[in-house]
């Protein structure tokens, strides 16, 4: 029987702390065996801002702070023979791998070698000639002259080969979040591709590690009613998994947050619109039997994954043009401050009217009506109390670039045109991307791996 393998996540989404990985790479490296680590950083919105900066420079498109995620951990994952892998690649996995060569370099590491895994980005391939709307968009339609980006959804099976093929880092663009788990351990455990019960286990334990800190305490913490101490020092999870796929999430002993049943009952539950039917690449996960157990201190065992056959088909993020959003704040403090951000609200609309800027607008009186209120373009009233200030948000989609920006300078104006005492303003224009899912055939996609070193 195959040792267990421990996998470590440091890394929950694209703007994740970077000292977070240092904490479970020491921990896997002292705990010695066999081990990866995984860092996941790529979102579809990510994603497609990673398009338009490649179009803008061949060689960008990936992380930008993806060697400052590697630089403290690199040499000790080398020593300690724990691979990593990530998605770090987003629109430009070959570039990142050059990154990740030039920063070994000048860390003195010779020979690491960096295996980069692409095919997930289907633009103008066939795979676009025959597609099928994803269940939560039966509506869309594929404009396939205004595609920024289409990267479909890969599997586990490219990042196991790039493992056995002994890389020391593995990038990828577009894969499915708990692929990065399972690609290490069917490289360690030799599973078969249609072991459907062992996949599922192994997709299930990448679902948990996939978001980091979510299942160690963080986005859990409630203060009287979901107590979390230490999250300024929250230690991120590392999975003990057996060959059988019996696994443990636990943490970093020292670090702060927790592992609880409640934790890990709150992120294998995100983001499962079916539990009897999480599709993924690589197996079709049912969780319905799923059984946890509190082992200790920050140790819960997860059993009872089920697997059916992978899709048919595979999930595709498309990518087109959203317009633009112009978007400006203004605060008012003081006495009836919120009666003057109303008054200034209200003008901004009349003003869009009168100079005839077409698009949707919003009003949000932030810390008043701006979680709970609705995009009509209305403000919510009859709150009781009065705030001692308020910040009033003004926002105006549109298709084009200009009437986005005469709308926030519309907020600017309000210093001399506007009510009384606001100030603080702040503008921004920004270029919008707007996304949908489709279902690509499987065949039509051709992953491939490549070791640059």
């Amino acid at each position: 029987m195959a040792q267990m393998l421990r996998i470590g996540c440091g890394s929950g989404f694209s703007g994740d702390r970077l000292d977070a990985p240092g904490p479970v790479v020491a921990a896997l490296a002292a705990a010695g065996g066999p081990a990866a680590l995984m860092l996941e950083v790529l979102g579809e919105r990510t994603l497609a801002l990673a398009q338009g900066e490649r179009l803008k420079n061949p060689e960008s498109g990936y992380e930008p702070m993806l060697e400052e995620l590697l630089r403290p951990i690199l040499a000790t994952c080398r020593e300690h023979r724990i691979p990593i892998v990530t998605n770090g690649g987003a629109a430009n996995p070959r570039a990142a791998g050059r990154a990740v060569l030039r920063l070994a370099a000048s860390l003195g590491l010779e020979g690491l070698r960096v295996a980069v895994v692409e095919g997930d980005d289907v633009r103008g391939t066939d795979a676009l000639d025959d597609l099928a709307p994803w269940e939560g968009e039966p509506g869309a339609v594929m404009e396939k002259n205004k595609v920024i980006a289409a990267n479909v959804y890969l599997g586990a099976q490219p990042i196991a080969q790039a493992l056995r093929d002994g890389a020391d880092v593995v990038i990828t663009g577009r894969c499915s979040d708990p692929a990065l788990a399972l690609g290490p351990m069917i490289a360690h455990f030799g599973w078969s591709g249609d072991d459907w019960d062992r996949l599922a286990a192994g997709t299930a334990c990448g679902h948990l590690l996939e978001c980091g800190s979510q299942v160690t305490g963080g986005y859990f913490a409630d203060p009287g009613v979901k107590d979390v101490e230490g999250l300024d020092d929250t230690g991120f999870p590392i999975a003990e998994v057996t060959e059988d796929g019996g696994f443990v999430i636990t943490k970093p002993e020292g670090t702060g947050g927790l592992v609880d049943l409640r934790t890990v009952k709150e992120q294998l539950l995100y983001e499962i619109h079916d539990p009897s039917a999480y599709l993924t690449p690589d197996v079709v996960l049912d969780i319905t039997q799923v059984e946890l157990e509190q082992e200790g201190k920050d140790r819960v065992r997860v059993h009872g994954c089920r697997g059916r056959p992978r899709p048919e088909r595979l999930k595709a993020t498309v990518s087109f043009p959203g317009g633009w959003l112009g978007e400006g704040e203004i605060s008012y403090a003081g006495p009836n401050a919120r009666a003057r951000a109303e008054l200034a609200g209200r003008t901004l609309l009349e003003r869009a009217r009168r100079l005839g800027l077409e698009g949707r607008a919003r009003l949000d009186l932030i810390g008043v009506a701006s979680v709970h209120e609705g995009d009509s373009g209305t403000l919510r009233t009859g709150r009781r109390g009065e705030p001692d200030e308020v910040r009033l948000r003004f926002s105006l989609a549109t298709d084009e670039r200009s009437p986005a920006e005469r709308a926030t300078r519309e907020v600017l104006a309000l210093y001399c045109c506007g009510p009384a005492g606001g100030g603080g303003v702040r503008m921004r224009v920004v270029d919008r991307v707007r996304t949908l899912s489709f279902l690509v055939p499987r065949e039509r996609v051709h992953p491939v791996v490549e070791m640059l070193s």
